[in-house]
């Protein structure tokens, strides 16, 4: 089936992405998953990782998001992510300070370490990199 969907990404504080795409592929909780227009509706949670798109004129996009929801229609992706960003917008140098608090804060022995929150924080930082600095090879 020819024709392109619309693609929304969101967060609390903006809206990420709003154009037209041929195809979705995002990280859902169980797996990546793809949409392409007249898709079957569903829901599901969403895990950190790359949202890829291609969009109305045929260029790849990347968007790195951290958690949230995703709805698929048979015309429209919406995508409710705890935080996004385009892959052109990563400060890569800010991720990896990120990358070295977590770091520290995991070689620290402290006995209220809210071990699960630093992961992600180590998580977050890690994808965030690998994604910016895949810019520089393509």
């Amino acid at each position: 089936m020819a024709g392109n969907i619309r693609l929304e990404i969101v967060t609390p504080e903006m809206s990420v992405v709003a154009e037209d795409a041929q195809i979705v592929m995002a990280p859902g909780a169980l797996g990546e998953f793809g949409v392409l227009i007249g898709h079957t509706p569903f829901m599901t949670t969403l895990s950190l990782g790359t949202v890829r798109y291609t969009d109305a004129k045929g260029s790849e996009k990347l968007v790195f998001v951290s958690g949230g929801f995703a709805e698929a229609l048979p015309d429209k992706v919406t995508i409710l992510a705890e935080s996004a960003e385009r892959r052109s917008d990563i400060d890569l140098e800010r991720a990896k300070s990120a990358l070295e608090r977590a770091r520290q804060r995991l070689g620290r022995e402290e006995r209220d370490l809210d071990f699960e929150r630093v992961r992600a924080a180590l998580e977050r930082a890690l994808h965030r990199i690998k994604l910016a600095e895949s810019k520089r090879s393509q």
